[in-house]
């Protein structure tokens, strides 16, 4: 069996990682199964995206799309026309899709036109919120897939109401929590750590990249304004999304506590985040680290396609409204936060549960 592995942003490569780890050690055990690693190059900034390989023992990919950036048109369409012409050359049994960035759609349209059998992993998530882009990708990737390898049972649930059949979803857990189990011993700290003296559980990891949350001037700046004021006096480290880089450097936005670095390395934002007072974000993916780890969470979100991380986690929803930021901190430094707890299956063996799976596939 060949498999085409898709990664193009960094949500991606911590997916990719731990299945081509379990393929690997599938051929140790004698199985038949290759893999083809295509890097479509959605993220093309060192430390969104080349960092990870390097951190996270990612081999080399064997192919390269080059597809950079532009708007989502744009850039949906320089994967599609790399990706036919990498399978126009050479076909593969199955195209592996992972999460919901545009790469994952993108490869999919094109395995299934050319008569390649899809896989996708995460497949069934649902925010309900068509106003962002991840959304749409997860639509469109889940109506043209194959076989579905679902995180929890909120995910077999929404495949199962809109007619997928159960023996087309297979409920694994999920991988980025493989990643994080099995790299977690590896964690090293940044260089902010000592340039400012931090200190455990005595600062808050920041991270904002949504248009919700980041395009409009005026809200941007009142959401940060916002945590500078509550955060108690704590040092509040913000690894700067190059999509918000641009629209702080138009507010002028600075204040002692607030420290704006560089995007990190994966070992090195999750070694803040294993030990940071509490974490304040609009991602989806760090909201499962954090449930994982046991760290507070904020999500500047009105909904979340991850809702395990809110109804068993350590993750809750506080919308995208600024003045909502205030209880929420007197909520943290009161001692309420709810303790949480990890989801069924996310115990760093899924990506072997996938493997194991695909082999008993009939995929030719």
């Amino acid at each position: 069996m060949k498999i085409d592995l898709i990664a193009g942003a960094r949500p991606n490569f911590m997916k990719i990682a731990p299945i081509i780890d379990a393929i690997k050690q599938a051929q140790i055990n004698g199985k038949n199964i290759s893999f083809r690693l295509i890097h479509t190059g959605q993220h093309y900034d060192k430390n969104m995206s080349d960092s990870f390989f390097d951190q996270l023992g990612i081999p080399t990919p064997d192919i390269n799309l080059g597809a950079g950036g532009g708007t989502q048109a744009q850039q949906t369409a320089s994967i599609m026309i790399g990706y036919e012409e990498v399978l126009t050359k050479e076909k593969t049994d199955l195209c592996l899709v992972v999460g919901d960035v545009t790469s994952t759609m993108a490869c999919a349209i094109v395995a299934q036109k050319m008569n390649v059998k899809v896989a996708h992993v995460e497949a069934g998530i649902r925010s309900g919120d068509w106003t962002m882009p991840e959304e749409i990708n997860r639509l469109v990737t889940d109506s043209i897939t194959n076989y579905f390898f679902t995180t929890t049972n909120f995910a077999n649930k929404s495949l199962k109401e809109s007619g997928i059949a159960d023996d087309r979803i297979f409920w694994v857990g999920n991988t980025m929590i493989d990643t994080l189990l099995k790299h977690r011993s590896r964690f090293r700290k940044p260089m902010i750590w000592d340039e400012i003296n931090l200190r455990e559980k005595e600062f808050i990891v920041m991270t904002l990249h949504r248009p919700a949350n980041v395009d409009e001037e005026g809200k941007l700046k009142k959401l940060i304004n916002e945590i500078i004021e509550n955060s108690n006096e704590l040092p509040l480290i913000f690894p700067v999304h190059p999509r918000t880089a641009s629209m702080l450097n138009n507010l002028g936005i600075s204040h002692p506590r607030l420290h704006m670095i560089e995007p990190l390395g994966y070992l090195e934002f999750n070694y803040l985040v294993e030990r940071a007072k509490a974490v304040v974000t609009d991602s989806g993916g760090i909201t499962e680290e954090t449930t994982v780890m046991g760290v507070p969470c904020m999500t500047l979100r009105d909904n979340t396609e991850r809702p395990e991380t809110v109804s068993e986690g350590t993750n809750e929803l506080i919308g995208t409204n600024p003045d909502a930021i205030k209880p929420a901190m007197e909520k943290l430094f009161s001692g309420n936060w709810k303790k949480g707890t990890t989801p069924e299956k996310w115990d760093g063996q899924t990506s072997e549960r996938i493997v194991n799976k695909l082999l008993t596939l009939s995929i030719n």
